[in-house]
């Protein structure tokens, strides 16, 4: 695999200020890289350091300066730090003990599952564009042969000896260059923005990213297909035209809002995706419109994504649920119903949101460990729970949720799934 050196830039604002402080920033940042890119491979070369700190029992201070007499002091914080970050990853990368990171980079990186769920719609050769540390780039590359690309040249460094770890070097090449100068026609292209550019914090707006948002638009124009991933959180409604949308869980939360365009696109179509299962919720939000009834003996959690995603009255639907309120998601059933889009819970009893009530029930009962869950109804949950008489050892949960326009206490049991 070769690193190809591409049309560079780290101009963004600062080309505003003149051709003089424009080069004098771009000299800057490319020495820095340069520096950075070479403590890598030094780090590369000092393997051995990772096997002390992995089998030290010292204390950092004294570790650090056992280290310092076999390393020099940058190699010893830059691998106590990717110790600290591998520690870390294993959440999200299953041979995260052997990668290399830095902190923006994993944080913003796609976890391996999701990363693999997205790469099935991709055939042939694909372009991934902000290539970061590859997650993206190594699961495409276990498919086919990819192109990444990223401004950034210790990223890259970091993205190729991801794909090494993964075995895909092969599928491989990487772009050291600004995506925004580049011009892909008729191709397949991951983009994956900047969220934190400039160093700022994360930002959960489409205007603040890199590339650009109407740079976003024109790479969707000029290639025949792809996917573009964004935070869930984002402002991503109305921001694209005959695109799918397609929200990503994991386990329980809501990881990623990936608009899926061109031909690989369902157009107008809004998804929930739940992983690990895989299984999707596709529709249009404004199709359907969810019955009202009473508490029963079931309450469901819907999963994040189908909230986001606006799919929760054709969950509903499909599933025979009903809602408790206009302004809740929870929903109910007298069934038990099995679905890997909810967590199902048990009915004990239903209280008034009113604190000397539901410490007076819970004063007669055997609970000794209680979780407490709301969505909209404003509660503090460790004020709550510090109230409470748990004077027995039964676990409950308290879910605090509103029914037909009322703030109501629901006592309840977690029943898990077969699937579970």
């Amino acid at each position: 695999m070769t690193i190809l050196k591409g049309t560079s830039t780290f101009l963004g604002a600062q080309e505003q200020s003149g051709c003089l402080g424009a080069q004098h920033f771009r000299v800057t940042m490319t020495n820095r890289l340069d520096d950075e890119c070479n403590l890598l491979r030094t780090l590369r070369r000092s393997d051995r350091i990772f096997d002390l700190i992995c089998h030290s029992c010292d204390p950092e201070l004294s570790l650090q300066r056992r280290l310092r007499r076999e390393f020099s002091e940058g190699v010893v914080r830059a691998a106590m730090t990717l110790a600290e970050l591998r520690l870390k990853a294993v959440s999200k990368f299953t041979r995260a003990d052997r990668m290399w990171f830095d902190r923006s980079g994993l944080e913003q990186a796609t976890a391996e599952p999701v990363a693999r769920h997205k790469a099935k719609r991709f055939q042939g050769r694909v372009w991934d564009f902000c290539t970061g540390i590859g997650s993206d780039a190594v699961a495409l590359a276990g498919r086919g042969e990819v192109i990444g690309v990223d401004v950034n040249s210790a990223a890259c460094l970091r993205a190729k000896w991801n794909a090494e770890v993964y075995g895909v070097q092969s599928n491989l090449q990487l772009v050291c260059a600004d995506v925004e100068r580049m011009v892909v026609k008729n191709g397949l292209v991951h983009v994956d923005p900047d969220r934190r550019a400039g160093g700022q914090r994360r930002s959960v707006r489409l205007e603040d990213y890199v590339p650009r948002l109407d740079a976003l638009r024109q790479i969707m124009q000029e290639c025949s297909g792809g996917a573009v991933k964004l935070s869930p959180a984002s402002n991503f409604a109305g921001k694209f035209t005959d695109v799918e949308i397609e929200l990503v869980s994991l386990r329980g939360e809501c990881k990623e809002a990936t608009i899926w365009f061109g031909e690989l696109a369902a157009s107008g179509v809004w998804r929930a995706t739940v992983l690990p299962s895989g299984e999707s919720l596709a529709g249009d939000p404004l199709e359907t419109i969810a019955d009202f009834a009473p508490l029963d003996r079931y309450i469901f959690d819907p999963d994040p994504a189908i909230v986001r995603a606006g799919l929760l009255d054709l969950l509903a639907e499909r599933l025979g649920l009903h809602r408790l309120d206009a302004a809740e998601e929870y929903l109910t059933s007298p069934r038990r119903v099995d679905s890997p889009f909810v967590r199902r819970f048990e009915v004990l009893a239903e209280l008034p949101n009113n604190q000397r009530e539901i410490r007076r029930f819970f004063r007669q009962s055997d609970f000794g460990q209680v979780e407490i869950k709301c969505r909209h109804i404003p509660i503090q949950p460790d004020a709550v729970r510090r109230k409470l008489p748990l004077s027995g050892d039964k676990p409950v949960v308290l879910i605090f949720a509103r029914v037909d326009g009322k703030a109501r206490a629901v006592v309840c049991r977690r029943t898990p799934l077969i699937a579970e």
